[in-house]
């Protein structure tokens, strides 16, 4: 049981004031909120989903409002001008974006809330770009003082829209005429800052805004939303009493954005709710179905994730015409930066899963478009648990060939899907991750050639070779000597070989050899 004394946690709330007043829980990030504000006039942050930002947002316009008394023995306090108080136009995107006419009216309804509590009232009411144009001339007349933009989830109305593509279009028009307003108006504005999930491109949304600095990986900012390591082991220890931290890092640290790596707020504030129980809060609290739709459309090895090597210019833009898996899921949160590389004047990105729980949920996830009958997966994913506990892989068989039995291929837009032993290697990866095995490696580089995939279980380990339509994939592992280097490591060590026949699509050869 947690301490009486102990803050509340302030789980789903995002309003600075109400956290301050009310006494919860709160991680100074007025530091970076300082820096951002004092260095920039535009800025644009990216960060996945229930990741701080509104908190963020909402801590910004408390400061230019000039509310010293909530950041009383916080790192702004003392130093910023309080008396410098400016109006703040405040911009939300919730709703239902689903149309072109849903994002219109959520734009007039943000206005018409911003007119309301800035007492500043406009003519134009049929136009939504006027009328933001208006708000921002009147709101600079009425107070004598630049405005301060800030804008959340600025991208929305075309997240939500990917499964519709034609509506994801009209909406990135609506919202480039409606971001246009600022570049034509920046005599009456003081400061502006954008939040999102995606990364913008300024070919399709901010074509005006060239002073826009994106700050999403910038070292200073990494730490800008998140929880870090000397947070868990400072303020939230009392709330971590007998709890294990290094399987607390394991689960849900390791977002890195080029500063210290971060934990998901959400994650952590759910965990100590929880009596310190382990399991997926960030993941369970979002679908991403457009990413198995991506995932559908080319060959993707999916256990190549683990060390993804990636050009910079792959993770700086969104681009609704040109939808990019590995973009996409560095964006959304579901793969971070493992180790950045500079060669002469590129730099590349290693990426990987953040943590265990993303690992694990996203590929149990994507597993279930894989296989036709959901309670027939489980029985299958248990099986392969319990087979390489006990290293039964006689009856292992039989589990792997009722795996491929159940896949729909028919949800693959592919044709050639059944030809490629990615594939097969991503069916295996997925179900290992998602079952919960820690330790898989994937593409292990040897002298001697790549191992398809390691599993590891206990003191044993598995070696897998792929083939399909081919022959010799156990005597490929023996010839290249895969298990060597496992030797002095392990007790038990198994190497297996499985090959695949494209028309029966499943398992036409199965063998394998205990070596140690």
């Amino acid at each position: 049981m947690k301490h009486q004394t102990l803050k509340k946690l302030p789980i789903g709330i995002s309003t600075f004031r109400k956290i301050r007043e009310e006494d919860y829980l709160y991680i100074d990030k007025t530091k970076e909120a300082y820096d951002l504000i004092t260095n920039h006039s535009y800025a644009f942050l990216s960060r996945p989903r229930r990741f701080g930002k509104s908190l963020f947002l909402d801590t910004l316009k408390e400061i230019f409002e000039g509310n010293k008394k909530l950041f009383e023995g916080l790192y702004i306090y003392d130093k910023w001008d309080w008396e410098e108080r400016y109006p703040v136009i405040k911009i939300s995107f919730s709703g239902d974006m689903r149309s072109p006419e849903g994002l219109k009216d959520t734009i007039f309804g943000v206005l018409k809330s911003n007119q309301e509590d800035l007492k500043v009232e406009c003519d134009t009411l049929n136009s939504y770009t006027n009328c933001f144009r208006e708000l921002l001339k009147r709101t600079y007349e009425k107070y004598q003082k630049p405005v301060v933009i800030l804008i959340d989830e600025y991208d929305k109305a075309m997240l939500d829209n990917l499964d519709q593509m034609e509506v994801a279009g009209q909406n990135r028009e609506i919202l480039r005429a409606f971001y246009g307003v600022m570049k034509d108006n920046d005599q009456y504005i003081k400061f502006v800052f954008l939040t999102g999930v995606s990364k913008f491109a300024k070919a399709n949304i901010f074509s005006g805004l060239n002073n826009l600095r994106d700050i999403t990986i910038l070292p200073q900012f990494g730490t800008i939303c998140g929880y870090t390591q000397n947070d868990i082991e400072t303020t939230f220890l009392p709330y971590l009493v007998d709890v294990d931290l290094e399987r607390v890092k394991m689960w849900y640290n390791g977002y890195n954005f080029l500063g210290d790596k971060v934990y998901n707020p959400f994650d952590i504030l759910l965990f100590i709710d929880t009596d310190c129980t382990f399991d997926n809060y960030w993941f369970n609290t979002g679908t991403p179905s457009f990413l198995v739709k991506l995932f559908q459309t080319k060959n993707y090895n999916l256990a190549n994730f683990e060390n993804l090597k990636v050009d910079k210019s792959i993770l700086n833009s969104f681009d609704i015409n040109q939808l990019n898996l590995e973009t996409i899921m560095f964006q959304s949160g579901y793969l971070t930066i493992k180790e950045e590389i500079k060669k002469r004047n590129r730099i590349e990105y290693i990426l990987t899963y953040p943590n265990f729980e993303t690992k694990m949920s996203f590929n149990d996830y994507l597993i279930n478009y894989f296989v036709e009958n959901h309670q027939k997966k489980l029985g299958v994913k248990n099986g392969l648990i319990d087979m390489l506990e006990i290293a039964d892989l006689k009856n292992f068989e039989q589990v792997i060939t009722s795996l491929f039995a159940s896949i729909a291929y028919n949800n693959f837009t592919n044709n050639y899907i059944e030809n490629y032993e990615g594939f097969y290697a991503s069916v295996f990866y997925a179900y290992f991750a998602g079952a919960g095995f820690d330790k898989i490696i994937a593409e292990d580089a040897m002298s001697s050639g790549r191992i398809d995939l390691s599993v590891f279980i206990d003191d044993k380990v598995y070696i897998f070779e792929f083939k399909v339509d081919k022959k010799g994939a156990l005597e490929q592992i023996k010839e290249k000597n895969y298990h060597q280097q496992y030797l002095s490591d392990y007790n038990e060590i198994y190497i297996l070989g499985i090959e695949f026949d494209s028309k029966q699509r499943n398992v036409t050869t199965y063998e394998w050899e205990r070596v140690l």
